[in-house]
């Protein structure tokens, strides 16, 4: 079992399809871990709550005609995660990377966005990294933390250095993060331009941008949702996507170079199911996507 042994299983799985590991295409990784959190804090309640949420919402999706009982799903259950970051991210890398090597497409759901940097340290720098995000988290440090989930995407852009990285749905930055985004060639879309060029447009520029490219990570923060429709977020910002229009471009996007996403920020205490079933609703379709651009 190797580094997997650092799971603990969970009396829920996700989607209710649970195929042995070997079988699997696909594996979901929970990962309750919210240490560095500044505002909310919770997101380490996500995985139950998203696996719960799985259970009770349908699993057809019409935007690509797949049904996700047909995928080869195999649930590990959540990482046994440490009280503090740096091991925790190595955690979460050695156990990603276990996943690539075995030929699966990792589906981590967080917990708090730092993960990430743990993910593409697994990944690695021959990839382009797609992120949907209210926040560039480029800060250099933030309260004293250099390795935090408003700092991640500079670490990750400094020491792994991936092909490419584009932010999608930008609403909320500082001077200094436009700064070393314009410096370091990181491309970011806000939200007043996807509205402006309206969804096709954008999708067009995303798919030109990522032409490319053989390999993309997908990471996935809830608050790229206005507060309307994922009001329970670890740092919900006004003004922001849809539902409708966050799925119309994420489902634009994702094909068979999909090689690891991950899903975070989700605090479920804040609301009554709502963004829960919004998360899961959203692995589902990026999992029918993938599976349909296989053939």
């Amino acid at each position: 079992m190797g580094y997997r042994e650092l799971f603990i299983s969970h009396a829920l799985v996700f989607a209710g399809s649970q195929k042995a590991f070997q079988e699997a295409d696909y594996v979901i990784l929970g990962i309750p871990f919210d240490l560095t959190s500044t505002f909310r804090s919770g997101a380490r309640f996500a995985p139950s709550a998203i696996r719960e949420a799985s259970l009770n919402i349908e699993t057809y999706s019409f935007r690509s005609d797949i049904d996700l009982e047909d995928l080869r799903l195999h649930d590990l259950g959540d990482l046994h995660v440490a009280g503090e970051v740096d091991e925790t991210l190595k955690r979460t890398e050695l156990v990603v990377k276990e996943m690539l090597d075995a030929k699966k497409l990792p589906v981590i759901i967080g917990g708090e966005h730092t993960l990430t940097l743990g993910a593409m340290r697994a990944v690695g720098s021959n990839t382009a990294l797609v992120s949907f995000d209210a926040h560039l988290d480029l800060r250099d440090e933030y309260v004293g933390r250099r390795v935090s989930h408003t700092t991640f995407m500079r670490r990750i852009s400094e020491q792994i250095k991936p092909k490419k990285i584009f932010e999608i749905g930008a609403r909320a930055a500082c001077k200094e993060e436009l700064d070393y985004a314009k410096g370091s060639g990181i491309q970011f879309i806000t939200v007043q331009k996807i509205r402006k060029d309206i969804t096709e447009k954008t999708i067009k520029n995303v798919k030109e941008a990522l032409a490319g490219f053989e390999r993309i990570y997908l990471t996935i923060d809830m608050d790229v949702l206005d507060p309307a429709f994922a009001p329970a977020v670890q740092n919900p910002e006004p003004d922001g996507l849809s539902i409708q229009t966050f799925l119309d471009i994420l489902c634009g996007l994702c094909d068979n170079r999909i090689v690891a996403f991950d899903l975070v920020e989700v605090a479920p205490h804040y609301d009554q199911g709502i963004t829960a079933v919004q998360a899961a609703k959203t692995i589902f379709e990026v999992l029918c996507c993938v599976e349909k651009s296989k053939g």
